[in-house]
């Protein structure tokens, strides 16, 4: 007698998060705080064309804005406290006072505010909401600072320029909240400008916008949430960190930034890691010079080699990708998909795939099934077009 198994049930399709309603967000913010909002902004996540896990070793990166982000609707108070809420975190806020700490995700917003402070800041009240996947390697804890410091920077009247808001809010995610991040994603969500890419250098803080319009090519650019989590407040971030310092440290050097002989240094090192780390930091710098290159001579197609070396690298040298990660970017190549990588920190997140208009769809469709077949959740694709940075949006 043969017993059939019972086929499995496919996974429920993924939805992306609700676009965010400026209006409906200031109707929240009057119920929650019995009084209308002076204002709404909206900083954006990014997504991190090229250049990964270089920000910290004072390289270079390539990121560009999204269309989702974080939105705040926001209010000043006549005392000194900081109220921060979350429509995402339904009874999880905090208020804050001069001094006072607080923990988890009011952490990002509650940071902020307290380094504005020094610059004129008192107390305001903040009910946030976002359209942007969480976990998803897009930045949304950056989105988060950046949403909070221009809103209260426009309540009192503070006139900080975008790159030292910047700074400041990557300050307020190492000091606060407890993440050793560099100084990539803060400066995306404020410095970015629709269809251009910013390239940026992490020691200098100088930066520069590089054209960037897949579509103009006849290109899509996919951005797909892969469902596997990840937290930067996890220990293989600052794992890969410290192994980087200390590669430096070995080599004299201050930052892999400065190693400008590749064979020499990896022969100087005696632990094989140092080395594999060492590898992907000096190459993905070169990987940044070349695709910015080729977007200003908008060679954008020629991109797709490029970004199948950085995952690579990250895969097998800095060793931070994951299973979803491979996965879908093996069913993208072998659909025809000109190229890709995972993006953000690793261990979960999102990848990005650069492929013909006219494949997207035979894309999209190898990739969720390569999912269905693992018996994954589905994958979410997301729209990724190089959109404007940080403002007031009423």
């Amino acid at each position: 007698m043969r017993f059939l198994r019972r086929p499995r049930p496919a996974p429920e399709p993924r939805r992306a998060p609700d676009p965010v309603d400026a209006d409906t967000l200031a109707a929240a913010f009057t119920e929650a705080y019995q009084r209308p909002p002076e204002g709404v902004w909206r900083a954006p996540g990014r997504i991190n064309l090229i250049g990964e896990h270089t920000d910290y070793n004072d390289g270079l990166v390539l990121p560009f804005a999204l269309p989702r982000g974080v939105w705040a609707a926001a209010a000043r108070r006549d005392d000194d406290v900081v109220e921060v809420r979350s429509l995402q975190a339904a009874g999880q806020g905090a208020a804050a006072g001069p001094g006072d700490r607080v923990t988890g995700w009011a952490a990002y917003p509650a940071g902020v505010a307290e380094l504005l402070r020094e610059h004129g800041v008192r107390g305001a009240s903040l009910l946030f909401d976002s359209d942007l996947p969480q976990g998803a390697g897009l930045a949304s804890s950056a989105a988060l600072e950046c949403a909070a410091a221009v809103a209260l920077c426009d309540l009192y009247g503070i006139d900080l320029e975008r790159a030292e808001l910047a700074r400041l809010a990557q300050r307020a995610e190492n000091d606060y909240a407890g993440v050793p991040c560099g100084p990539m994603d803060q400066a995306a969500s404020l410095l970015c400008e629709a269809g251009r890419a910013l390239l940026l250098d992490c020691r200098s803080g100088l930066s520069g916008r590089v054209p960037f319009d897949p579509a103009a090519a006849g290109l899509t650019l996919l951005a797909v949430d892969t469902g596997a989590r990840h937290a930067l407040t996890g220990g293989e971030y600052a794992n890969r960190r410290a192994e980087c310092e200390r590669a430096a440290e070995e080599l004299g050097v201050a930052a892999l930034r400065d190693v400008t002989d590749l064979a020499g240094a990896l022969s100087t090192l005696d632990d094989p890691v140092l080395r594999r780390r060492v590898q992907h930091v000096v190459t993905e710098n070169h990987r940044v010079e070349a695709a910015a290159g080729l977007l200003r001579a908008g060679a954008v197609a020629e991109l797709g080699a490029m970004l199948t070396a950085s995952h690579l690298s990250l895969r097998d040298q800095f060793q931070v990708s994951w299973p979803e990660a491979d996965a879908a970017l093996d069913a993208a190549l072998r659909a025809g998909a000109r190229g890709g990588r995972m993006v953000g920190a690793g261990f979960g997140g999102s990848v990005i795939v650069l492929v013909a208009q006219d494949r997207a769809d035979r894309v999209r469709a190898a990739i969720a099934t390569a999912y269905t077949t693992r018996t994954w959740p589905s994958p979410l694709f997301l729209e990724a077009l190089p959109s404007a940075g940080a403002g007031r949006v009423r």
